[in-house]
């Protein structure tokens, strides 16, 4: 069993349920057991990407260790990659709709540039991941629920 702070959102598993023919408000013994399921599948497909990598001596894991172990599921396989496709898509989409209008103060030097410095010194984290870490845990999380059907 795992932590309780590594458990996927229970609203999401309650949205699955209803959305695969539950009863909008699920017994909460449900929710709970298919939380912990697919909380236990994810910690255990990360756990073993990660040992893949170890195997091909890196440190980080790749993408493509994470195809490796879903390989023997072809299901999951593509449907993971057609979730990496559509996002992948929907960035060269954001791209071509991204103007620097209304972003004030950004160029080299500018007040937005003092600013993150100011915070940085004072001991906050001031790194900006953009949209490289937005929705993964969606696309990790649907990939591993589409197959309720």
């Amino acid at each position: 069993m795992t932590e309780p702070r590594a458990r996927a959102a229970r609203q999401k598993v309650r949205g699955l349920l209803y959305a695969h023919g539950d009863d909008p408000d699920p017994l909460p013994e449900t929710v709970r057991v298919l939380d912990e399921i697919v909380t236990d599948i994810i910690i255990e497909t990360c756990h073993a990407a990660s040992r893949h990598a170890t195997l091909n001596n890196r440190q980080k894991v790749k993408l493509e260790d994470f195809k490796f172990v879903v390989s023997k599921d072809e299901r999951l396989l593509g449907r993971m990659i057609e979730l990496i496709g559509m996002e992948k898509e929907l960035k060269k989409a954001r791209k071509v709709f991204d103007t620097d209008e209304g972003k004030v103060g950004l160029e080299r030097g500018g007040p937005g540039r003092k600013r993150k410095r100011a915070t940085k010194e004072k001991g906050e984290d001031a790194e900006d991941m953009g949209e490289a870490d937005d929705g993964m845990e969606d696309t990790m999380f649907g990939a591993f629920t589409s197959f309720a059907e």
